[in-house]
């Protein structure tokens, strides 16, 4: 199997009690066989498990499962109490949390000293997943994005989605579109027409505009076209120069018409080819108001070939002015 198709390596075990906690009544394997069959979370029955404790603050509501799930309802909170433009004390910050995992492979509800209490703060990059909503907040900086060419959003309203896996399924059909508004979520005019960037491992380094399939295959018809005509060009060509070759090869003098010396011997000057120069002329006149011409056009339109379908300002640009991929 190749390589970029193999699943990632499961390192967590799938029934896993460290950082449960060291009371008697805490680890399943202590409990008595008739409370313990009640806390194995077999078809959905209660399940004892490491859950670390969210440090809330007053002005947040929790809405929490027993098995490290929650949603909490507050202002923007990227880590710490004091994080975010909920932390500043901005208005207009609201936010809504939805985790599932707390420290992901890492949670725990009691540190290696026996009785001391894990409390954890939001994780954006330790949280095993998570929907975050926040009317106001510093998105790519705050889950280490790459700033691509959409840019790094600040102070803006989002809908940020993390976790191993990410699926959007839909029966019918997916659009991912931007700019629908002219002012955002805090009353900026939207001056520019924002992309999508499709980001691979969180670089941006090639980032390069996707092609435009439609465009990019008449641009490769037309060229297909062009060296056509250029192949017709060099073939009219190469006929024009046969006939003056083959006038050269059986051409005959008229002659003697002039003794000439030459340092001891002589030479006689003849006069000129009368198939040569009628011919020869004949294939100046071509080359210069076939070939030359044809050319010249033939230059002309590649010119505008490049610019309409290379340039960014080309009526058929091949490449997406918006989006982008790595």
């Amino acid at each position: 199997m190749p390589s970029h198709l193999r699943t990632t390596q499961l390192y967590k075990k799938a029934f896993d009690l460290l950082g449960l906690g060291d009371s008697a009544d805490a680890r399943q394997e202590n409990l008595p066989e008739d409370m313990a069959i009640n806390y194995r979370g077999i078809a959905g029955d209660p399940l004892k498990e490491p859950v670390p404790a969210y440090i809330t603050t007053s002005s947040e509501k929790v809405v929490k499962g027993s098995n490290n799930s929650s949603i909490v309802l507050g202002r923007d909170r990227p880590g710490s109490r004091i994080s975010g433009y909920g932390g500043r004390g901005d208005t207009q910050a609201g936010s809504i949390d939805l985790v599932a995992g707390r420290l992901g492979a890492s949670a725990q509800a009691f540190s290696a000293n026996p009785g001391k209490r894990v409390w954890v703060d939001p994780s954006l990059k330790h949280d095993a997943a998570r929907i975050y909503m926040s009317q106001k907040t510093d998105v790519d900086e705050n889950f280490g994005l790459a700033d691509g060419k959409v840019g790094n959003a600040k102070t803006k309203s989002t809908v940020a989605i993390k976790a191993d896996g990410v699926r959007i399924i839909a029966r019918d059909g997916i659009k991912l579109v931007t700019r629908t508004d002219g002012v955002n979520s805090q009353g900026g005019e939207i001056a520019e027409a924002v992309g999508i960037d499709l980001l691979a491992t969180n670089n941006d380094e090639d980032l390069q505009p996707i092609p435009k399939g439609d465009n990019l295959r008449e641009a490769l018809e037309k060229l297909v076209t062009h060296v056509d005509k250029l192949n017709g060009i060099v073939d009219s060509l190469l006929m024009y120069q046969t006939k003056f070759n083959e006038a050269l090869t059986h051409h005959t003098h008229i002659g003697p018409f002039k003794i000439i010396p030459v340092g001891v011997g002589f030479v006689w000057e003849t006069t000129p080819s009368i198939p040569v120069v009628s011919t020869g002329i004949k294939t100046m006149i071509d080359h210069l108001s076939q070939t030359k011409r044809s050319l010249m056009t033939h230059k002309t339109n590649l010119g505008i070939y490049k610019m309409k379908y290379f340039t960014p300002a080309g009526e058929k640009y091949i490449n997406s002015r918006y989006n982008n991929t790595t």
